[in-house]
């Protein structure tokens, strides 16, 4: 017994002494841009004597729990000075570190994620990540740096084409796009129906596409994210910058409301080429003017308060005949508060609406429509080992959605008011994403979420026989609109359907090497809300709809494998990726759906299905005087509604068809090169396969009436797109550190003058009496010039 003991006692010291030596200690805080104090999102945190590490999150805050111990860590974020430093582990720190800016330019804030091997480790994949300095680079038309654009330069991004709104995303359409600036939904994305997007690039601070292995903390759509952050204000001093170009300026101020305390930021742009329309007798007008800002203080090490808002108009206006004016209205109230070391929270309230009103004078009517959302988010982001993190939150968003309010503008006008029916709806979610290091090989990103959504009472809503609101007419073999049996009247508070989703994702990287990986990503998703258009483009007149008792919600599921190559030491990147999604329930149209003004939009709807797959290559040169890009991508976009019963044809006979955002091949080149310390040349090339079209292959006379014959829906296509731009950017005192810095942008787009086809229609020649057909390109070559500065 007495031996017993010893060796009891023995073993009891022993695993004392491990447990002692086996203390685990935490390192956190925020990591900051010297001169402004801005924090500082991506930047890697390194410590390469036991290959660990991590990122600051989406506010600058890092966590990391090591062994006791001395350590190397290097802070390395590009575009910015590496930091080396050792620290001693002996218990818990906090500590900030601030990095200088590396680059002698006027973008004061680089904002990338640094191309290091932790990055080849990490699970995510299928995320693109623009600098801003990168994003004002590239040539765009008319000369005002541009985020749809560029973005729109990377592997499985598409737009319409010129003058079109929006962005497409591996073969989905754009209202499968969710769009946050500062975590508030954006619902149109572009200004003057698609020429500029409603981004400030001056005002921006981190940008992020997600197109597949989407983390589940991001919901209500089925394509991708653009995650967008505005800058958080100077809080050491007083900054002004901007630019004046033809046809629009820019403005931005930010400075301290108390030094290091807190910031402030106000930007500003309008376009005003319609001042000139008169010198040349030109009554229409259109124009555009936006306003972001955002107030920040530091209330304690642990508290952070934010208050952002976006405010934008289009003004489109004809003669004394029509009216136009749109946009978006979004505020964020957001509180970061530290628990701990190890558990960071972030609660967000937020209001978004877009907001639609159309004046038609030689009718004397007004019609107001738009969206409104009421959105509660907590997030939290638990830091539980070096191998071990946690992110999970709730969101609660509630949703009116005004389809249509008509007004005689002149009560003798013979119009009576007209009211759409109001509709109303309550998207809740829970998530929880894991990120679990297996070893130095193997790690692993897996999550759900759970999402209900609730369609609530509305003033009337039809009733149809046997819930079809379409019918199949067998003689005349066509769909139409059902005969409503009956209405129902709802008290607001009453639930006319309820969804619930589990919305499983997953994501496994295996490093094979320190500088090669291989990442599979599997997600599923919901999408409750719908884009009411049957244009290729979306337009300011499209309705959002919710999903309801006829409208089912949209479900994707989306596989990738992808392969990843850092190279040269870094200086060069290889993604290459492949993917297959499907989405259930995507909504189609009967031939010659009505949209507009419609209070019984499911009588032209039918539930479908699409799918896309496709591969994807991304080759970036990231370090020397010359950098830049080249992304292609080989990808298919379908859709299929099949007839409902064995006597129905479905739409288009039942067959797959190509979606409007089918692009066999898209190839696109972006360079620029640092001629020298006062020049610096910028490039980029796109060439796309045509536009899915539907052209006339015959025609009949039938009671002296000629009526065109057409063959199966997008079975034709525009000619394919391409088009070089260049543009020179020339700093007259590029050494100069203090005080006025500028610089000039000279540009020329489209430089060999295609004219890229927008649409063809057919019509008959009125002299001849042949058919013909038109093609109209919106633009030519366009020069540019812009002056920017900063102070």
């Amino acid at each position: 017994m007495k031996n017993l003991l010893l060796w009891f006692l023995f073993s009891l010291c022993f695993n004392i002494v491990s447990i002692k030596a086996q203390q685990k200690f935490t390192l956190s805080g925020n990591i900051l841009e010297e001169k402004s104090n801005e924090t500082l999102i991506g930047v890697s945190i390194i410590f390469p004597e036991i290959q660990a590490g991590t990122t600051t999150n989406e506010y600058g805050f890092y966590s990391i729990t090591l062994p006791e111990g001395t350590y190397k860590i290097i802070i390395s974020y590009l575009g910015f000075t590496t930091k080396n430093e050792t620290i001693t582990l002996s218990g818990n720190i906090i500590k900030n570190f601030s990095l200088t800016n590396s680059l002698e330019n006027l973008e004061e804030i680089v904002i990338t994620k640094n191309i290091e091997t932790l990055n080849i480790k990490t699970p995510q994949m299928s995320v693109n990540k623009l600098t801003s300095a990168t994003i004002k680079d590239i040539p765009v038309v008319l000369g005002e740096a541009d985020i749809i654009k560029a973005i729109t330069l990377l592997p499985g991004v598409t737009s319409a084409g010129e003058g079109a709104s929006g962005f497409n995303v591996r073969g989905g359409s754009v209202d499968q796009n969710l769009i946050l600036l500062d975590e508030a939904t954006i619902y149109n994305s572009s200004h003057l129906f698609g020429f500029f997007s409603v981004f400030n690039p001056d005002a921006i601070k981190d940008l992020r596409l997600y197109k597949g292995g989407i983390p589940a903390r991001y919901g209500g759509r089925v394509s991708s994210v653009l995650d967008i952050y505005q800058k958080e204000g100077n809080n050491k001093e007083l900054h002004i910058n901007g630019g004046i170009g033809i046809i629009s300026s820019r403005l931005l101020v930010e400075g301290p409301i108390k030094k290091e305390k807190g910031s402030f930021l106000f930007g500003g742009r309008s376009s005003y080429a319609h001042l000139f329309l008169p010198l040349f007798d030109i009554d229409n007008i259109a124009y555009f003017y936006d306003l972001n800002t955002k107030l920040s203080y530091k209330i304690n090490h642990r508290n952070n308060i934010y208050l952002s808002g976006y405010f934008g108009r289009d003004v489109f206006r004809i003669e004394d005949t029509f009216e136009n004016i749109y946009g978006n209205s979004v505020l964020n109230f957001r509180w970061n508060h530290l628990f701990s070391d190890k558990l960071f929270s972030n609660l967000s309230l937020i209001y978004s609406d877009y907001y639609y009103d159309l004046k038609l004078s030689f009718v004397e009517f007004d019609w107001v429509s738009g969206i409104q959302n009421f959105n509660l988010k907590y997030d939290f982001k638990h830091y539980i080992s070096d191998k071990i993190k946690l992110q999970y939150g709730l969101n609660s968003i509630y949703y009116k959605f005004n389809p249509g309010d008509i007004k005689p503008t002149v009560e003798s006008s013979g119009i009576n008011p007209f009211k759409l029916i109001d509709k109303y709806a309550f998207e809740n979610a829970v998530y929880l994403d894991t990120e679990h290091k297996l070893s130095d090989k193997l790690a692993l990103s897996y999550g759900l979420r759970l999402s209900t959504f609730h369609r609530f009472g509305q003033d009337e809503l039809n009733l149809y026989e046997n819930d079809q609101a379409v019918v199949f007419n067998e003689d005349f073999q066509i769909y139409e609109k059902a005969t409503p049996i009956g209405t129902q009247t709802f008290k607001r508070s009453d639930v006319i359907k309820s969804f619930f989703n589990l919305e499983p994702r997953a994501s496994l990287a295996y490093q094979l090497n320190s500088e090669n990986s291989i990442k599979l990503s599997y997600n599923r998703m919901s999408q409750y809300l719908h884009l009411l258009s049957n244009t290729n483009s979306p337009t300011p007149l499209d309705i959002w709809t919710p999903s309801g008792k006829y409208i089912k919600p949209q479900l994707l599921d989306q596989y990738a494998i992808g392969y990843y190559k850092n190279f040269n030491n870094n200086n060069y990147s290889l993604e290459l990726e492949s993917f297959y999604k499907t989405v259930k329930n995507r909504i189609d149209y009967i031939d010659g759906a009505d949209l507009i003004a419609n209070n019984a939009i499911e009588q032209v709807i039918l539930n479908g299905k699409s799918r896309a797959y496709g591969l994807e290559v991304l080759l970036r040169k990231n370090e020397g005087r010359f950098k830049g890009w080249v992304a292609y991508t080989l990808s298919k976009s379908e859709q299929q509604t099949p007839g409902r019963t064995a006597t129905e044809l479905g739409i288009n006979n039942g067959n797959w068809y190509k979606t409007a955002f089918d692009k066999t091949h898209d190839i696109s080149f972006t360079g620029n090169y640092n001629w020298n310390s006062k020049w610096k040349i910028n490039v980029n090339f796109l060439f796309q396969t045509g536009q899915p079209a539907t052209f006339p292959n015959g025609q009949y006379i039938f009671n002296g009436i000629t009526i065109p014959n057409y063959n199966g829906r997008n079975s034709d296509r525009l000619p394919s797109y391409n088009r070089l731009d260049i543009s020179f950017n020339y700093t007259p005192k590029p050494k100069k550190t203090k005080g006025w810095k500028s610089y000039w942008v000279f540009g020329l787009y489209n430089i060999y003058n295609r004219k890229n086809a927008a649409s063809i229609t057919f019509s008959k020649d009125i002299v001849t009496g042949l058919n013909e057909a038109n093609q109209l390109a919106i633009f030519g070559i366009v020069p540019s010039v812009s002056y920017n500065f900063k102070l």
